[in-house]
């Protein structure tokens, strides 16, 4: 059952999956309209799932769960990622792809391949202070407050040099 984000519980389980490149205005409606009509037939073994779904910067999907209402199992999980599917398909906006990595720069989402982001980090391109998007959140409490953070306070630091830690 599909419920407005802001009213699940800040222990919610969510997802977040990155778009390759931003929605445009009428794919953001197409890929709103598809998720809150999965959300509301989302269901684990017959039992109606309390979900709901976000869009942010129009390149990022959030999905969620509370799981006191009801745990998602793995076949209900899988369903998300068919419907997250259907939408690479209608839009042509890669959201399985975890090769890249989100940053904010010049006021905009950039996406850097894994295999350029220490390059990146030495060139002076990408700074500690840089924000990135922890992708990796596991909960509604944890999106909220840690989902755009500095790079140095990410899993990243591995590419940061003693310098660029303390500066």
């Amino acid at each position: 059952m599909y419920i407005p984000f802001e009213e699940l519980s800040a222990e919610s389980r969510v997802w977040i999956y990155q778009g390759s490149r931003p929605f445009t205005s009428h794919e953001e409606e197409l890929v709103s309209k598809a998720l809150k009509v999965f959300c509301e037939q989302w269901n684990a073994h017959g039992q109606a799932l309390k979900s709901s779904f976000r869009i942010e910067k129009n390149q990022f999907v959030i999905m969620s769960v509370d799981e006191d209402f009801h745990n998602p199992s793995g076949c209900s999980i899988d369903s998300s990622v068919g419907v997250l599917r259907q939408i690479q398909a209608a839009t042509g906006v890669d959201l399985l792809d975890r090769s890249k990595v989100a940053f904010y720069l010049d006021d905009a989402v950039t996406l850097i391949s894994l295999s350029e982001v220490k390059a990146n980090f030495a060139s002076g391109r990408l700074q500690a202070s840089t924000i990135t998007f922890n992708t990796l959140a596991t909960t509604k409490a944890e999106w909220e407050t840690k989902w755009q953070i500095p790079a140095e306070k990410s899993w990243m630091t591995k590419y940061l040099s003693k310098t660029a830690l303390t500066s």
